[in-house]
């Protein structure tokens, strides 16, 4: 699944850039206040945030990897934000990268010793890894066990030099949607950071592995750290977007990510194209909406959509964006 875009904008990158833009951040808010349905700001917000926890199993694809552990990360993401907003009385705006670090610190422990493991060893190591997580967050007194931590706060207001730069949430009269705005600017410059990854040097040296991880060795590249490296970045995804979700929700609980997130994480990855960079946020778009829409045929509801996702792999096996309308690369 290579990469092979320029890292150059060329002139409908930049009009990609603007049209994505102009829809998230004006035409869609509009769209909403003149329907008046409020409640879609939420279910936006999710996907946004699912998109985020996505890109990050995608980044582990990047280096060969199948990961099925996200959910674990998004979890404990949501629970040591959610202890230090509501127990050490941090504020959010601090407690959120703090969420992501640490998560990405123990998938730095966890890592160095599966990241050896191949193809389905790998991934079903990381498949375990959600349900303890899950067993920790029901033992472990300070998450509060099996009846999880609720009335969390909502974020509060950063101000400098009396100027207020984010308002306290607590105080609009729409908070969802100021989290729409919140989770679609993080997942903008998440999946920025990514694209920008991918097209350095060190995204390079990620895609030899890839191909042939002997061949990359031989000629010096450092296959562990590469590997150490892309599994922290993914696990900070991760949690990064269990912050903000326990934020939005003002509660978490042991199953708040369970097993079935982590493999839906993956599933977005694959229907929006292993290949191309936004691929997980087109996957989480059509996945989310797609099993919603589903909800009519009962249930059938799992039977047939479990046979459109298989139908759409075998037929469209890089992905929907392997269909490239008006000429796009991959990327």
């Amino acid at each position: 699944m290579g990469l092979g875009m320029q890292s150059s904008l060329r002139p409908g990158a930049v009009i990609g850039v603007a049209v994505y833009v102009a829809v998230l951040f004006v035409l869609v808010p509009w769209a909403i206040a003149a329907s008046g349905r409020t409640d879609l700001y939420y279910t936006l917000t999710s996907v946004a945030l699912l998109s985020i926890a996505s890109a990050g199993v995608w980044l582990t694809f990047f280096i060969g990897r199948i990961n099925i552990g996200q959910g674990a990360f998004s979890l404990a993401g949501g629970y040591v934000s959610a202890i230090l907003v509501a127990r050490a009385g941090l504020s959010f705006w601090l407690a959120l990268p703090l969420a992501g670090l640490f998560c990405a610190a123990v998938s730095v422990l966890v890592g160095l010793p599966i990241l050896r493991l191949r193809g389905v060893y790998f991934a079903m190591v990381t498949l375990v890894l959600t349900e303890v997580a899950r067993l920790l967050a029901l033992a472990l007194p300070i998450t509060n066990g099996a009846k999880g931590m609720v009335s969390l706060p909502l974020p509060g207001g950063v101000k400098l030099l009396g100027v207020t730069l984010i308002p306290d949430f607590a105080t609009l009269a729409t908070p969802n949607r100021a989290f729409y705005f919140l989770s679609v600017a993080l997942m903008s410059l998440c999946f920025a950071a990514m694209y920008r990854l991918v097209h350095s040097r060190i995204g390079r040296l990620c895609r030899s592995l890839q191909q042939n991880e002997e061949l990359a060795s031989s000629i010096g590249v450092n296959i562990a750290s590469l590997r150490v490296l892309a599994y922290s970045i993914s696990s900070f995804f991760g949690g990064v977007g269990g912050a903000i979700f326990v934020a939005v929700s003002q509660s978490i609980y042991p199953s708040s990510f369970t097993v079935n997130d982590s493999v839906n994480f993956m599933l977005n990855c694959f229907l929006g194209g292993l290949g191309y960079v936004f691929g997980p946020m087109l996957g989480t778009l059509v996945l989310y909406f797609g099993w919603d829409l589903l909800f009519q045929t009962g249930r059938f509801q799992l039977l047939i959509f479990s046979s459109i996702l298989i139908a759409l792999m075998l037929a469209l096996p890089n992905g929907l964006l392997s269909l490239r309308p008006f000429g796009w690369r991959r990327g």
